[in-house]
């Protein structure tokens, strides 16, 4: 479920001397247990929850605090590598199940990790998107059995005739009241009550509001009509279906009421909907190539006058990969090997949405309009070496790599042509033209004569994109 999230760092957050204490923020139940085993472990695997289970079975009964011990003794009883229980704790954190806090003591830390009860049935099933997921995961035979084994029968009670509490019982007199004030529970002390619950979060980065603003005006969708539950609503729907903010203006107003409140319920069935239409009935998956570049990885951001790149970088960081690339088709579906090529080095390489973007347009002109997996792949790897995190940072590596990318092209083509030299006839985009010129090279390679016409067609219909934009940001003064 989701991203790497530091992983393969993990010996940066933990090593297996630190010692950690499990904790509850209140009571957990049998049927707690029969909730995360039944709706969260599809979701999670059957590591996670073992790590949860192990962590409640720590606690001892009807207490909220377990003994402190080391994370050598967890690995032991898990049977997990420290890179493994990381990988599984962060699951359990995202999903809800679990909250994390670090403590550092002079020359040693201790971590708390704090149990968090399942939603309830009705909260699940409602959610709007765990219930997706898991109905993803288990397909609709399971996930309709394990609704109605959460469901009971509903009837009517009869007359409610239940005594009240001063029909019964006599008040005190002022003589008889001798409770004081100290009667309540020690210091460092809390009584215990059922553990909390918490849906998952996300960061504010999940989801460009600002670019959702800009495009609702304020005279038919206030701000204020966009509250916090909303706003949750929002992410999550975004999240799920891979709504871009454009979209999410329209289906906002489909969802506007006549007191300028926005329907939650009214909202999900309009995003269903518009998934259905762009996708048919297919079941909606998580996946990377629907998402836009986080805003914290954002370079451009002003709404100024922007140069001609600015306004291509602000286009490449405000799109999907999946967008971008049925922008390359001229509207018509991505072939299913393109988006898998993408989202594939998304997820192994760990791939930004908007450096997918610069990676996409950059080997589209480098390989014969074609998304070939093994120069991709190379390509994407050499990326992530350089932790390139920013569109204006993957354009600058193309720029000062350009040469030795071209080599890989070529060594490739060579390969599979039998030994004969290549022949290089690619357009050269115009913020590479510097570069290549300051390297001493040639600003665009001549074409060579046999070079197909339809090639080159399409490699300008990718420059004449750049160069107008079908939506580039206004300055209005």
């Amino acid at each position: 479920m989701g991203r790497n999230n530091g992983v393969d760092y993990h010996w940066k957050e933990l090593i297996p001397g630190d010692r950690y204490r499990s904790k509850c923020s209140g009571m957990l139940h049998e049927y707690d247990r029969k909730l995360a085993t039944m709706l969260y472990q599809p979701l999670l695997g059957t590591a996670a929850l073992g790590l949860y289970m192990t962590l409640w079975a720590e606690l001892e009964q009807d207490r909220l605090w377990g003994q402190e011990h080391t994370h050598h003794r967890l690995m032991a009883l898990t049977q997990m590598s420290l890179k493994s229980f990381y990988a599984e704790r962060i699951k359990l954190e995202a999903i809800g199940l679990l909250s994390t806090y670090v403590k550092e003591e002079q020359d040693s830390r201790i971590f708390y990790y704090e149990l968090r009860s399942p939603l309830k049935p009705n909260e699940f099933f409602n959610d709007g998107m765990l219930n997706i997921y898991l109905y993803n995961r288990v397909g609709h035979t399971t996930y309709m059995q394990l609704k109605r084994f959460f469901t009971d029968e509903e009837r009517e009670a009869g007359e409610n005739v239940t005594r009240s509490f001063d029909e019964v019982f006599y008040s005190l007199q002022p003589s008889e009241i001798s409770l004081q004030e100290e009667e309540g529970p020690g210091e460092n002390q809390t009584y215990i009550k059922d553990a909390e619950k918490t849906e998952p979060s996300f960061s504010e980065a999940a989801f460009d509001f600002d670019l959702l603003f800009e495009g609702l005006s304020q005279s038919v969708i206030s701000k204020k009509s966009i509250t916090p539950a909303v706003k949750e609503t929002i992410i999550k729907l975004s999240y799920v279906y891979g709504i871009d903010p454009l979209n999410m203006q329209n289906l906002l107003m489909d969802s506007l009421q006549p007191d300028e409140t926005i329907d939650r319920e009214l909202l999900r069935k309009c995003a269903r909907d518009w998934y259905d239409f762009q996708y048919g009935k297919q079941t909606p998956k998580l996946a990377e190539i629907n998402k836009v570049q986080p805003v914290k990885h954002r370079t451009v951001l002003d709404q100024g006058e922007l140069t001609t790149e600015q306004m291509m970088i602000r286009q490449l960081e405000t799109m999907t990969p999946y967008q971008y690339l049925k922008d390359v088709y001229e509207g018509a579906e991505p072939t299913l090997a393109d988006l898998q090529v993408i989202e594939e080095v998304m997820l192994q390489q760990k791939l930004l949405p908007g450096v997918a973007n610069v990676l996409i347009y950059y080997v589209m002109l480098k390989s014969d309009m074609k998304l070939s997996k093994g120069y991709v792949q190379r390509i994407a790897g050499h990326w992530a070496r350089k932790k390139i995190t920013t569109v204006a940072g993957a354009i600058e590596l193309a720029k000062t790599e350009n040469k030795k990318y071209l080599e890989w092209a070529e060594g490739k083509s060579r390969s599979s042509s039998g030994g004969r030299k290549p022949i290089r006839s690619e357009m050269v985009p115009e913020w590479m033209k510097e570069k290549e010129n300051t390297a001493g090279e040639p600003a665009v390679p001549s074409k060579e004569e046999n070079g197909t016409e339809d090639l080159e067609a399409e490699k300008l219909k990718i420059e004449e994109w750049i160069k107008n934009f079908k939506s580039p940001p206004k300055n209005d003064s």
